[in-house]
């Protein structure tokens, strides 16, 4: 059997803490009672309240990815007077940390600073082409080097008498 290590706790602390959510207790008692960190516990309630005990049971530990638009929409609407959670019920958003992210990004720079940028190395970044002045230059200070390091290791010699 595999355990999927990208999620800390299993499918029953979760189940109980749905529990306690309906018997009405906040997350600072269900961390309590479930002994289990305070911050966990606080963010399944936000995903309880969001979406159901549906979500917050298939919970799989992969992150979700979001477009642009999405982005744009939810930090709009969060700025417009939307609760951060209904926010996430709307539209989709499984965690609050993206979301505060968008926002405090959305408030910066506008909706252009949520545009998706490229990944990896820039295509212009390759090293060009070294010219044969510049190989000689190389093979010039590497000779000098190894002259440098010859003589002192000579020096040495003669100087224990090895």
């Amino acid at each position: 059997m595999r355990v999927d290590l990208r999620v800390k706790h299993d499918v029953e602390a979760r189940k109980a803490a749905i529990g306690l959510f309906e018997l009405g207790h906040g997350y600072k008692s269900a961390a309590i009672a479930l002994s289990l960190p305070a911050e966990a516990v606080r963010r399944w309630q936000e995903i309880y309240r969001a979406f159901g005990s549906e979500v917050l049971l298939r919970m799989d530990g992969k992150q979700g990815r979001y477009t642009y638009e999405q982005k744009v929409a939810a930090s709009a609407v969060v700025d417009g007077g939307m609760t951060k959670t209904e926010a996430m019920a709307a539209f989709g958003i499984m965690s609050m940390s993206p979301l505060k992210k968008w926002c405090a990004l959305y408030r910066r720079g506008g909706a252009e600073a949520l545009r998706p940028r490229p990944k990896g190395r820039p295509s212009g970044s390759r090293a060009r082409p070294r010219t044969r002045e510049e190989e000689l230059e190389e093979r010039c200070r590497r000779l000098e080097a190894e002259v440098a390091y010859l003589k002192k290791l000579r020096a040495l010699v003669e100087r224990d008498g090895l």
